[in-house]
Protein backbone atom coordinates (compact mmCIF):
# COMPACT_ATOMS: atom_id res chain seq x y z
CA UNK A 1 0.00 0.00 0.00
CA UNK A 2 0.80 3.28 -0.87
CA UNK A 3 0.40 6.42 1.65
CA UNK A 4 0.19 10.32 1.15
CA UNK A 5 -1.09 12.45 3.62
CA UNK A 6 -2.63 15.62 2.99
CA UNK A 7 -2.11 18.19 5.92
CA UNK A 8 -4.50 21.34 5.60
CA UNK A 9 -6.50 24.01 8.03
CA UNK A 10 -9.60 22.16 6.36
CA UNK A 11 -8.52 18.55 7.96
CA UNK A 12 -5.52 16.07 7.91
CA UNK A 13 -6.09 13.02 6.22
CA UNK A 14 -4.71 9.67 4.29
CA UNK A 15 -4.84 8.75 0.85
CA UNK A 16 -4.33 5.09 0.63
CA UNK A 17 -3.50 3.77 -2.54
CA UNK A 18 -3.73 -0.28 -3.03
CA UNK A 19 -5.25 -3.14 -4.88
CA UNK A 20 -7.99 -4.65 -3.25
CA UNK A 21 -8.89 -0.93 -1.31
CA UNK A 22 -12.38 -1.43 -1.57
CA UNK A 23 -12.27 -4.40 0.74
CA UNK A 24 -10.70 -2.27 3.69
CA UNK A 25 -13.70 0.57 3.44
CA UNK A 26 -14.69 0.13 6.65
CA UNK A 27 -11.11 1.07 8.28
CA UNK A 28 -11.60 3.92 7.26
CA UNK A 29 -15.14 5.14 9.00
CA UNK A 30 -14.75 6.79 12.65
CA UNK A 31 -16.13 4.42 15.56
CA UNK A 32 -18.38 7.00 16.53
CA UNK A 33 -20.00 6.89 13.40
CA UNK A 34 -23.58 6.85 13.68
CA UNK A 35 -24.41 5.34 10.14
CA UNK A 36 -22.87 5.53 6.50
CA UNK A 37 -24.57 6.71 3.35
CA UNK A 38 -23.01 5.65 0.45
CA UNK A 39 -23.95 7.41 -2.63
CA UNK A 40 -22.35 6.05 -5.86
CA UNK A 41 -24.51 5.96 -9.69
CA UNK A 42 -26.04 3.32 -11.82
CA UNK A 43 -22.86 2.86 -13.58
CA UNK A 44 -20.23 2.18 -10.68
CA UNK A 45 -23.05 0.42 -7.46
CA UNK A 46 -23.50 -2.32 -9.70
CA UNK A 47 -19.85 -2.99 -10.31
CA UNK A 48 -18.32 -2.34 -6.15
CA UNK A 49 -21.46 -1.37 -4.60
CA UNK A 50 -21.36 -5.21 -2.66
CA UNK A 51 -18.16 -5.00 -2.07
CA UNK A 52 -18.10 -1.94 -0.20
CA UNK A 53 -21.15 -2.81 1.40
CA UNK A 54 -19.58 -6.29 2.34
CA UNK A 55 -16.64 -4.18 3.90
CA UNK A 56 -19.27 -2.66 6.00
CA UNK A 57 -21.01 -4.91 7.69
CA UNK A 58 -18.42 -5.22 10.32
CA UNK A 59 -19.24 -1.71 11.76
CA UNK A 60 -22.76 -2.46 12.81
CA UNK A 61 -24.10 0.89 11.64
CA UNK A 62 -27.15 1.62 10.43
CA UNK A 63 -25.77 1.79 6.20
CA UNK A 64 -27.80 3.65 3.68
CA UNK A 65 -27.37 3.49 -0.56
CA UNK A 66 -28.31 6.48 -3.03
CA UNK A 67 -27.92 5.62 -6.55
CA UNK A 68 -27.91 8.65 -8.79
CA UNK A 69 -28.07 8.75 -12.59
CA UNK A 70 -24.79 8.40 -14.19
CA UNK A 71 -22.97 11.45 -15.94
CA UNK A 72 -21.78 15.18 -15.86
CA UNK A 73 -25.42 16.29 -17.16
CA UNK A 74 -27.06 15.22 -13.69
CA UNK A 75 -23.96 17.32 -11.42
CA UNK A 76 -26.66 19.84 -10.75
CA UNK A 77 -28.62 21.27 -7.76
CA UNK A 78 -31.80 19.09 -8.78
CA UNK A 79 -29.59 16.25 -7.84
CA UNK A 80 -28.15 17.73 -4.92
CA UNK A 81 -31.94 18.29 -3.65
CA UNK A 82 -32.41 14.83 -4.37
CA UNK A 83 -29.61 13.93 -1.85
CA UNK A 84 -30.23 15.98 0.73
CA UNK A 85 -34.12 14.69 0.74
CA UNK A 86 -32.70 11.26 1.22
CA UNK A 87 -30.78 12.16 4.13
CA UNK A 88 -33.35 14.05 5.63
CA UNK A 89 -35.84 11.18 5.00
CA UNK A 90 -33.28 8.45 6.46
CA UNK A 91 -32.88 10.95 9.69
CA UNK A 92 -29.11 10.93 8.76
CA UNK A 93 -27.41 12.78 11.60
CA UNK A 94 -24.79 15.23 12.22
CA UNK A 95 -22.55 12.00 13.02
CA UNK A 96 -23.35 10.35 10.05
CA UNK A 97 -20.39 9.41 7.46
CA UNK A 98 -20.75 9.96 3.65
CA UNK A 99 -18.87 7.33 1.22
CA UNK A 100 -18.47 9.09 -2.46
CA UNK A 101 -18.27 6.20 -4.41
CA UNK A 102 -17.93 6.96 -7.89
CA UNK A 103 -16.08 9.35 -10.83
CA UNK A 104 -15.52 12.97 -9.92
CA UNK A 105 -19.47 13.93 -10.29
CA UNK A 106 -20.09 11.81 -7.75
CA UNK A 107 -17.31 12.85 -5.59
CA UNK A 108 -17.97 16.44 -6.64
CA UNK A 109 -21.93 16.28 -5.45
CA UNK A 110 -21.73 13.94 -2.06
CA UNK A 111 -18.58 16.31 -0.98
CA UNK A 112 -20.57 19.47 -1.23
CA UNK A 113 -23.33 17.59 0.04
CA UNK A 114 -21.59 16.54 3.49
CA UNK A 115 -20.25 20.12 3.60
CA UNK A 116 -23.73 21.44 3.43
CA UNK A 117 -25.96 19.63 4.86
CA UNK A 118 -26.01 20.48 8.55
CA UNK A 119 -23.47 22.60 7.97
CA UNK A 120 -21.35 19.74 7.72
CA UNK A 121 -20.72 16.13 8.04
CA UNK A 122 -17.88 13.92 7.79
CA UNK A 123 -16.78 12.45 4.06
CA UNK A 124 -14.91 9.56 2.39
CA UNK A 125 -13.62 9.34 -1.38
CA UNK A 126 -13.61 6.25 -3.10
CA UNK A 127 -12.85 7.58 -6.19
CA UNK A 128 -13.53 4.48 -9.37
CA UNK A 129 -12.00 6.50 -12.27
CA UNK A 130 -8.57 7.39 -12.54
CA UNK A 131 -8.85 11.61 -12.77
CA UNK A 132 -10.97 11.57 -9.95
CA UNK A 133 -8.17 9.16 -8.09
CA UNK A 134 -5.29 11.81 -8.88
CA UNK A 135 -7.33 14.95 -9.17
CA UNK A 136 -10.39 15.65 -8.25
CA UNK A 137 -10.95 13.79 -4.71
CA UNK A 138 -7.84 14.87 -3.67
CA UNK A 139 -7.68 18.29 -2.11
CA UNK A 140 -11.38 19.30 -0.73
CA UNK A 141 -13.20 21.33 -3.69
CA UNK A 142 -16.50 20.12 -3.84
CA UNK A 143 -19.15 21.58 -6.07
CA UNK A 144 -21.82 21.27 -8.54
CA UNK A 145 -22.56 23.02 -11.87
CA UNK A 146 -24.76 25.73 -13.27
CA UNK A 147 -26.17 26.09 -17.37
CA UNK A 148 -23.90 29.69 -17.39
CA UNK A 149 -20.33 27.81 -16.01
CA UNK A 150 -19.26 25.03 -14.16
CA UNK A 151 -18.37 23.82 -11.26
CA UNK A 152 -19.70 27.66 -9.84
CA UNK A 153 -21.72 26.33 -6.31
CA UNK A 154 -19.70 24.65 -4.46
CA UNK A 155 -17.06 24.44 -1.47
CA UNK A 156 -13.80 23.99 -0.10
CA UNK A 157 -14.55 20.84 2.42
CA UNK A 158 -11.98 18.36 2.93
CA UNK A 159 -12.86 14.54 3.23
CA UNK A 160 -11.29 11.99 6.15
CA UNK A 161 -10.09 9.81 3.96
CA UNK A 162 -9.22 9.03 0.40
CA UNK A 163 -9.15 5.46 -0.61
CA UNK A 164 -7.50 4.56 -4.00
CA UNK A 165 -8.53 0.88 -5.27
CA UNK A 166 -6.21 0.67 -8.27
CA UNK A 167 -8.36 -2.68 -9.37
CA UNK A 168 -11.00 -0.87 -10.43
CA UNK A 169 -9.36 1.09 -13.45
CA UNK A 170 -9.34 -2.40 -15.24
CA UNK A 171 -12.99 -1.61 -15.52
CA UNK A 172 -12.80 1.64 -17.13
CA UNK A 173 -13.19 2.53 -21.08
CA UNK A 174 -10.50 3.52 -22.57
CA UNK A 175 -11.53 6.62 -23.19
CA UNK A 176 -11.50 7.45 -19.38
CA UNK A 177 -8.30 6.30 -18.89
CA UNK A 178 -7.15 8.80 -21.55
CA UNK A 179 -9.08 11.58 -19.49
CA UNK A 180 -7.79 11.01 -16.30
CA UNK A 181 -4.08 10.62 -17.79
CA UNK A 182 -4.51 14.22 -18.79
CA UNK A 183 -4.52 15.31 -15.31
CA UNK A 184 -1.15 12.81 -14.57
CA UNK A 185 0.73 14.37 -17.40
CA UNK A 186 -0.59 18.01 -16.06
CA UNK A 187 1.25 17.59 -12.66
CA UNK A 188 4.39 16.89 -14.49
CA UNK A 189 3.96 20.21 -16.91
CA UNK A 190 3.11 22.80 -14.20
CA UNK A 191 5.51 20.59 -11.48
CA UNK A 192 8.02 18.51 -12.21
CA UNK A 193 10.12 18.26 -15.30
CA UNK A 194 11.10 14.74 -14.24
CA UNK A 195 7.52 13.24 -14.30
CA UNK A 196 6.38 14.66 -17.79
CA UNK A 197 9.81 13.02 -18.95
CA UNK A 198 8.87 9.80 -16.92
CA UNK A 199 4.94 9.85 -18.51
CA UNK A 200 6.90 10.64 -21.75
CA UNK A 201 8.33 6.94 -21.37
CA UNK A 202 6.11 5.20 -20.57
CA UNK A 203 3.30 6.62 -22.12
CA UNK A 204 2.25 2.70 -23.77
CA UNK A 205 2.15 1.26 -19.84
CA UNK A 206 -0.18 4.05 -18.31
CA UNK A 207 -2.57 3.33 -21.26
CA UNK A 208 -2.61 -0.23 -20.42
CA UNK A 209 -2.58 0.35 -16.71
CA UNK A 210 0.31 -1.25 -15.45
CA UNK A 211 0.15 -1.98 -12.16
CA UNK A 212 3.57 -1.24 -11.21
CA UNK A 213 3.69 2.62 -13.26
CA UNK A 214 0.25 3.52 -12.87
CA UNK A 215 0.36 2.83 -8.99
CA UNK A 216 3.30 5.34 -9.15
CA UNK A 217 1.44 7.71 -11.34
CA UNK A 218 -1.10 7.96 -9.20
CA UNK A 219 1.18 8.43 -5.92
CA UNK A 220 3.40 10.83 -7.52
CA UNK A 221 0.23 12.65 -8.71
CA UNK A 222 -1.64 13.21 -5.33
CA UNK A 223 1.80 13.70 -3.62
CA UNK A 224 2.34 16.55 -5.78
CA UNK A 225 -1.41 17.58 -5.46
CA UNK A 226 -0.98 17.24 -1.79
CA UNK A 227 2.23 20.04 -1.54
CA UNK A 228 -0.21 22.44 -3.73
CA UNK A 229 -2.82 22.11 -1.60
CA UNK A 230 -1.18 22.26 1.40
CA UNK A 231 0.17 25.73 0.46
CA UNK A 232 -2.97 26.77 -0.76
CA UNK A 233 -6.04 25.11 0.31
CA UNK A 234 -8.68 27.60 -0.90
CA UNK A 235 -6.91 28.50 -3.87
CA UNK A 236 -5.86 31.96 -2.87
CA UNK A 237 -2.52 31.71 -4.99
CA UNK A 238 -0.41 28.48 -6.02
CA UNK A 239 -3.56 26.49 -6.09
CA UNK A 240 -4.75 27.95 -9.49
CA UNK A 241 -1.47 26.31 -11.48
CA UNK A 242 -3.15 22.83 -10.94
CA UNK A 243 -5.92 24.27 -13.52
CA UNK A 244 -3.72 24.28 -16.15
CA UNK A 245 -5.18 23.98 -19.69
CA UNK A 246 -9.00 24.72 -17.53
CA UNK A 247 -9.67 27.85 -19.13
CA UNK A 248 -9.66 26.93 -22.04
CA UNK A 249 -11.15 23.38 -21.20
CA UNK A 250 -14.23 24.91 -19.24
CA UNK A 251 -15.30 26.84 -22.36
CA UNK A 252 -15.03 22.81 -24.45
CA UNK A 253 -17.47 21.73 -21.63
CA UNK A 254 -20.00 24.70 -21.17
CA UNK A 255 -20.36 25.60 -24.70
CA UNK A 256 -21.42 21.19 -26.27
CA UNK A 257 -23.19 20.53 -23.40
CA UNK A 258 -21.71 18.48 -20.00
CA UNK A 259 -20.17 15.43 -20.73
CA UNK A 260 -20.28 15.51 -24.28
CA UNK A 261 -16.36 15.46 -24.18
CA UNK A 262 -14.93 14.08 -20.64
CA UNK A 263 -13.80 16.62 -18.45
CA UNK A 264 -10.00 15.17 -19.00
CA UNK A 265 -10.52 15.43 -22.92
CA UNK A 266 -11.35 19.15 -22.69
CA UNK A 267 -8.54 19.58 -20.12
CA UNK A 268 -5.87 17.58 -22.63
CA UNK A 269 -6.84 20.00 -25.23
CA UNK A 270 -6.90 22.86 -23.36
CA UNK A 271 -3.41 21.97 -21.95
CA UNK A 272 -2.14 22.30 -25.60
CA UNK A 273 -4.03 25.50 -26.49
CA UNK A 274 -2.23 26.67 -22.79
CA UNK A 275 1.04 25.79 -24.48
CA UNK A 276 0.44 27.77 -27.40
CA UNK A 277 -0.57 30.59 -25.48
CA UNK A 278 2.70 30.42 -23.19
CA UNK A 279 5.30 30.23 -26.41
CA UNK A 280 3.36 33.41 -27.78
CA UNK A 281 3.10 35.23 -24.30
CA UNK A 282 6.18 34.32 -22.56
CA UNK A 283 8.21 32.91 -24.84
CA UNK A 284 7.58 28.96 -23.86
CA UNK A 285 10.09 26.97 -26.17
CA UNK A 286 8.29 25.46 -29.61
CA UNK A 287 9.81 22.37 -29.15
CA UNK A 288 8.40 22.23 -25.57
CA UNK A 289 4.84 22.94 -26.91
CA UNK A 290 5.64 19.97 -29.34
CA UNK A 291 6.32 17.75 -26.38
CA UNK A 292 3.10 18.53 -24.96
CA UNK A 293 1.15 17.94 -28.27
CA UNK A 294 2.86 14.72 -29.07
CA UNK A 295 1.99 13.56 -25.12
CA UNK A 296 -1.80 14.51 -25.05
CA UNK A 297 -2.19 12.69 -28.45
CA UNK A 298 -0.28 9.83 -27.25
CA UNK A 299 -2.27 9.16 -24.12
CA UNK A 300 -5.49 9.38 -26.70
CA UNK A 301 -6.91 12.62 -26.02
CA UNK A 302 -7.92 15.35 -28.54
CA UNK A 303 -5.09 18.30 -29.28
CA UNK A 304 -7.90 20.41 -31.75
CA UNK A 305 -10.63 21.91 -30.02
CA UNK A 306 -14.06 21.84 -31.42
CA UNK A 307 -15.03 25.21 -33.36
CA UNK A 308 -17.68 27.56 -30.75
CA UNK A 309 -17.15 30.64 -32.51
CA UNK A 310 -14.95 32.99 -31.73
CA UNK A 311 -17.19 35.51 -29.60
CA UNK A 312 -18.78 32.01 -27.72
CA UNK A 313 -15.15 31.06 -26.79
CA UNK A 314 -14.49 34.65 -25.09
CA UNK A 315 -17.81 35.27 -23.81
CA UNK A 316 -17.21 31.33 -21.89
CA UNK A 317 -13.83 32.56 -20.49
CA UNK A 318 -14.54 35.45 -19.01
CA UNK A 319 -17.36 33.66 -16.73
CA UNK A 320 -14.22 31.16 -15.84
CA UNK A 321 -13.53 30.98 -12.06
CA UNK A 322 -10.37 32.87 -12.06
CA UNK A 323 -11.31 35.87 -14.73
CA UNK A 324 -11.24 39.28 -12.77
CA UNK A 325 -13.09 42.06 -13.91
CA UNK A 326 -13.44 40.57 -17.43
CA UNK A 327 -10.05 39.85 -17.68
CA UNK A 328 -9.18 36.48 -18.66
CA UNK A 329 -6.25 34.91 -16.30
CA UNK A 330 -4.77 31.36 -17.68
CA UNK A 331 -2.38 29.05 -16.10
CA UNK A 332 0.70 29.49 -18.49
CA UNK A 333 3.88 27.69 -18.67
CA UNK A 334 7.41 29.57 -18.38
CA UNK A 335 9.11 25.72 -19.19
CA UNK A 336 8.09 22.42 -18.24
CA UNK A 337 7.63 21.92 -14.69
CA UNK A 338 7.25 25.90 -13.86
CA UNK A 339 3.90 27.66 -14.23
CA UNK A 340 2.80 30.90 -13.71
CA UNK A 341 -0.70 32.57 -13.82
CA UNK A 342 -1.12 35.87 -16.19
CA UNK A 343 -3.91 37.43 -18.06
CA UNK A 344 -3.86 37.55 -21.93
CA UNK A 345 -4.79 40.18 -24.01
CA UNK A 346 -8.02 38.95 -26.48
CA UNK A 347 -6.06 39.28 -29.29
CA UNK A 348 -3.44 36.91 -28.15
CA UNK A 349 -6.09 34.53 -27.12
CA UNK A 350 -7.70 35.34 -30.80
CA UNK A 351 -4.39 34.36 -32.45
CA UNK A 352 -4.37 31.10 -30.51
CA UNK A 353 -7.92 29.83 -31.05
CA UNK A 354 -6.89 30.74 -34.96
CA UNK A 355 -4.62 27.82 -34.52
CA UNK A 356 -5.99 25.25 -32.47
CA UNK A 357 -9.50 25.07 -33.35
CA UNK A 358 -10.97 22.94 -35.89
CA UNK A 359 -11.68 24.06 -39.53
Amino acid sequence: MSLVNVNTLGGNYPIRIAPKMLQQIATSVPENASSVVIISNTTVMPLYGEQVQQSLQGIHKPIYTLVLPDGESFKTLETLNTIYTFLLRHKVDRKAVIIALGGGVIGDMAGYAAASYMRGIRFIQVPTTLLAQVDSSVGGKTAVNHPLGKNMIGAFYQPIAVDIDIDVLHTLPSREVSAGLAEVIKYGMIMDADFFAWCERHVEQLRALAPEIISYAIQRSCELKAYVVEQDEKESGLRAILNLGHTFGHAIETALGYGTWLHGEAVGCGMVQAAELSAQLLGFPRESVERIRALVKAIGCPTIAPDLGMDKWISLMQVDKKSEAGQIKFVLLNRIGEATISTAPIDAIEAVLARTVER
